[in-house]
């Protein structure tokens, strides 16, 4: 058995980070503090270019590992073997994920973490006339693209034009956006939702053929995995790229303090929001469905939550996770072989809620307004960037992209929240392991029936550890 990283080397990529962080600042400020007059806008790109090239990779990762994840997991999933349990195990996922969102952004519009920034004048100069029913119709229509080539470079959006008139007569006095004529484009941009939605249809088509579609799942889990091998790549070039992402905007912010005050409370968003999440929401999950208290299960999961802290990473905590479940939660490895693999890739609440409340602090500290169609959006796109990231440390950023651009705002602007991320990627990374666990135990303690009728002549072991689960703890 291969022997584990060493700490200091399992540790190197939050070291650089915190790192590049700090010498990010101190750069922005020297450079800030250097010239006699404000720094041009040409002379911020060249110190951002470094960054701006980062990003660039972090954009080109976002399609192919997405799609290749989603269709790779959903595709792995025994429709017909474990049809109820695979069933229990989804809706647990898609309950806990929306929750997670919906506490985000309820934190969000209560706290108002990024309140205070500036107006944004160029998303104000503009603005599109659109209603909330248009943005929702919008999403629904991007949800099914008719040309999934085209869904690669372009996204449908609604346009509104004030009613013609003859010449010389004005538009009603009274008239309303309700009453202009309608139209759509296509507009320059990735439609991301719709390529999810097609992956994970593919994926069920992939589960539902069994053999026949082994070639092609094994295609899409080697992508998957050979996107993961470069992505870790671009993740360990995050440290130089956020140096000098940092500097430019140092350089060119109007006010540090407010910036740094509204950085604590978006930190502070995110954690209680993580904490109320993992330590409450999913414990209740766990409480209502299962009838049994959650703290002896948690308390088993002990070494599998330092880990997840300790390394960021669910993928790494994986084999600790499934080794507390059965070993001292008595969960049936054919519940914890099944859920959790599946969970490090698609149950990202911790991920999910993050991304969601980033979004929409970014929103705040840019002066955006959002309406209620664009809430909904980021709620949505967030959902399917919890289920594409990567289970890797601070892969986050690579998804986060993603849901800047649901609602128009620049991906520059992770600059933002870098310099606390690597911290809060361990939180959440823990939540999504609490997450998991939870799950797995709340699947068995379902499938207690499922699990004796699967395996008729099972061993008296596995019935033990059915018996288990099913009893107290």
């Amino acid at each position: 058995m291969a022997r584990p990283a060493p700490c200091w080397r399992r540790d190197l990529l939050t070291a650089l980070t915190v790192a590049g962080t700090a010498g990010g600042v101190l750069l922005g400020l020297a450079l800030r503090h250097s010239a006699d007059r404000p720094w041009g806008a040409r002379a911020v790109m060249y110190v951002g270019f470094p960054g701006d090239v980062f990003l660039q990779m972090l954009k080109s990762l976002i399609l192919p590992l997405i799609v290749s994840s989603i269709a790779a997991a959903v595709g792995s999933l025994d429709l017909r073997l474990s049809g109820r349990i695979g069933a229990r195990a989804v809706a647990y996922y898609c309950a806990t994920t929306v929750s997670a969102i919906l506490l985000g952004v309820a934190l969000c519009a209560a706290v108002r973490p990024g309140a205070g920034g500036p107006p944004d004048k160029a998303a104000a100069g503009g603005a599109r006339n659109v209603t909330t029913v248009d943005t929702l119709l919008d999403l629904v229509r991007n949800m099914f693209p008719p040309n999934l080539v085209q869904a690669c470079i372009s996204l449908y959006q609604t346009e509104l034009s004030p009613p013609k008139t003859l010449p010389g007569q004005d538009p009603p006095a009274n008239s309303t956006l309700h009453d202009w004529d309608i139209g759509g484009v296509h507009v320059p941009g990735t439609n991301t939702l719709g390529l999810v939605v097609f992956a994970v249809v593919m994926g069920v088509a992939i589960a539902r053929m069994g053999a026949e579609a082994a070639p092609l799942l094994a295609f899409f889990r080697s992508l998957s995995a050979a996107m993961m091998v470069i992505t870790g790549w671009v993740i360990w070039i995050s440290p130089f790229g956020v140096m000098f992402l940092i500097a430019a905007k140092v350089i060119s912010m109007e006010s540090l303090s407010v910036l740094a005050g509204q950085l604590g409370w978006y930190f502070m968003t995110v954690l209680v929001g993580l904490l109320v999440h993992g330590f409450v929401v999913l414990p209740l999950f766990y409480t209502i469905v299962t009838k049994k208290l959650p703290f002896r299960f948690l308390l088993n999961m002990a070494e599998a939550i330092t880990t997840a802290f300790g390394t960021a990473s669910s993928n790494a905590t994986l084999p600790v996770s499934m080794r507390c479940l059965e070993e001292r939660n008595g969960v049936d490895p054919r519940v914890s072989k099944f859920v959790m693999p599946i969970g490090a890739t698609i149950n990202m609440d911790g991920t999910a809620l993050y991304e969601a409340v980033a979004a929409l602090f970014i929103a705040q500290a840019r002066g955006r307004q959002l309406s209620a169609g664009q809430y909904l959006a980021v709620s949505v796109t967030a959902t399917m960037a919890s289920i594409g990231a990567a289970g890797i440390p601070q892969a986050g950023l690579v998804t986060m992209v993603m849901v800047l651009d649901t609602v128009g705002l620049p991906a520059e602007d992770v600059t933002l929240i870098i310099a606390v991320d690597w911290l809060l990627d361990r939180f959440r990374t823990t939540i999504n392991v609490v997450g998991d666990a939870l799950g797995a135990g709340i699947v068995a303690s379902l499938s207690g029936k499922e699990l004796g009728v699967a395996d008729p002549e099972g061993s008296a072991e596995a019935d033990g550890k059915a018996a288990v689960v099913v009893g107290d703890d």
